[in-house]
């Protein structure tokens, strides 16, 4: 489906694909594009060479990649949706702890008691070195990512010192001054200057870089963004950013199937670490569904557009808060409705990514079910191809199998028996029968735990399977 397409622009598949991480950020669509604009303009007038451009460009784009890595514990100390959390506290000024207090209590436990709101900052305040370590990760893994992806080690460095300041006080190893890479201390400036761009506007993101040179940022890249304060023209352009106009011409990409998995596995790595209750998911997706397909004769093309569409169809879910991905018990219909949303937008994302485009109507349909009562476009038979079938069967095999926070793991039989339910009326009657064939001989987890009213109801809501009273209890 996706060979013979020659020659893309690299800075198109990673532009495109930055919309997710904005997304797991919290910030609008178009941040990390925004960002860009503005780093690349600085480093214009510093007059960097080609090919720290280059370097820049990406690190610039992919700033976010480790966005998901700290989202489970931000909502478990917080109380609070993690993406809310994230793009509220870029508008605050950590190095003063008035501010940060403020910021705190107007966060914490949202809808609580004042004795849950009181025991989450006393938390808060009790974690500090735990906070920094998760900084240290959420830094390492985007620097990780950037790497995996084929990028340089001066692009992984700069996103490793994203929120490193000038003045030392910045996360997670409070560099200060010259220690902090050239291009991490761009990053910095660039992304604040489009969340204050945003809500206060171009006098309002010169007042803060001023108010922050020599705390923050590096005085003279405050200096770099005072040469274009009066230039209207590019300001305006940030509502519609257009990274054709800045992006490397020397960087292109050769559509190759080895380039597009390592993509694919790379931006799956960044989804399944939003939560620890998916570590894997998608790779586990993608080993069940590839079998599935192989065992049913599929052509080599269509079983590899099956690993690509599994490794990104839960990329929608950086999109969903960790208070209901994480969730121990029943989603409220309000929860529901935003996990129903996630494959919605995992195709939004995928249609505007070149080479993942085609891919858009398969990733996103691993939730539809034959008789028209899945999510989102509730399709019918009809309208499911096989490999959408495939997908659906992989997706359900594989949560069944895997612990979650509302239960352990089911054992592979079990799992079985419960898919069986639903033959052929929900999932495909072919597919699960290569299913069997393809986990016959593997091994069962562990432990297996006492089944009750919220296991039912989950599993349900997230429209794996109905499952049927006298099958849920063991």
């Amino acid at each position: 489906m996706l060979a013979g397409q020659g020659e893309i622009p690299l800075s198109g598949l990673v532009g495109a694909l930055s919309y997710a991480l904005d997304i797991g950020e919290g910030e609008p669509p178009g941040h990390a594009a925004r960002s860009c604009l503005v780093g690349m303009r600085i480093a214009e007038v510093l007059g960097l060479d080609p090919q720290a451009k280059s370097d820049l460009y990406y690190a610039l784009l992919l700033k976010d990649a480790g966005c998901s890595a700290n989202s489970a514990h931000m909502t478990a100390l917080f109380g609070a949706d993690d993406r809310q959390a994230k793009r509220t506290s870029k508008l605050v000024n950590w190095a003063r702890p008035f501010p940060a207090f403020v910021w705190s209590v107007r966060t914490v436990a949202p809808g609580g008691s004042l004795r849950a709101r009181t025991d989450r900052l006393l938390a808060i305040k009790n974690e500090g070195e735990v906070t920094r370590a998760l900084m240290q990760a959420r830094c390492d893994r985007g620097a990780e990512i950037a790497l995996k992806l084929g990028f340089s080690e001066a692009t992984a460095e700069a996103i490793r010192a994203l929120d490193e300041h000038w003045d030392g006080h910045g996360q997670p190893r409070r560099l200060r001054g010259e220690q902090i890479p050239l291009f991490g201390r761009i990053l910095c400036l660039a992304q604040t200057v489009d969340v204050f761009h945003r809500v206060r506007g171009t006098r309002g993101v010169y007042r803060v870089a001023e108010r922050r040179s020599g705390e923050w940022f590096d005085p003279e890249l405050v200096r770099a963004l005072e040469t274009f304060r009066a230039d209207n023209g590019f300001w305006a352009s940030l509502a519609t950013p257009d990274l054709r106009t800045v992006e490397p011409p020397d960087r292109t990409l050769v559509v190759d199937d080895e380039h597009l998995d390592r993509i694919a596995d790379g931006f799956a790595g960044i989804v399944d670490a939003k939560s620890p209750w998916t570590h894997r998911h998608a790779d586990g997706v993608g080993a069940v569904a590839t079998g599935i397909g192989r065992r049913l004769g599929l052509d080599a093309g269509t079983v590899r557009d099956l690993g690509r569409a599994a490794q990104l169809h839960d990329i929608g879910k950086l999109g969903v808060s960790n208070r209901i991905l994480d969730k121990p018990g029943p989603l409220t219909e309000g929860e529901f409705a935003q996990v129903k949303g996630h494959p919605v937008l995992t195709r939004r994302i995928l249609e505007r990514t070149p080479c993942f485009e085609e891919l858009a109507p398969l990733a996103s349909s691993h939730h539809e079910r034959l008789d028209g009562s899945g999510y989102p476009l509730a399709l019918t038979a009809r309208e499911l191809s096989m490999p959408m079938r495939v997908l659906a069967v992989a997706d359900v095999y594989e949560a069944l199998t895997a612990n979650r926070p509302y239960r352990r793991a089911w054992s592979t039989t079990d799992a079985l028996s419960i898919i069986g339910h639903d033959v052929p009326r929900r999932l495909d009657r072919d597919a699960v029968a290569a299913l069997e064939t393809l986990v016959e001989h593997r091994p069962e987890p562990a432990e297996r735990s006492a089944r009750g009213f919220s296991e039912r109801q989950r599993i349900s809501a997230y429209g794996d399977v109905e499952v049927p009273a006298p099958t849920t209890t063991l």
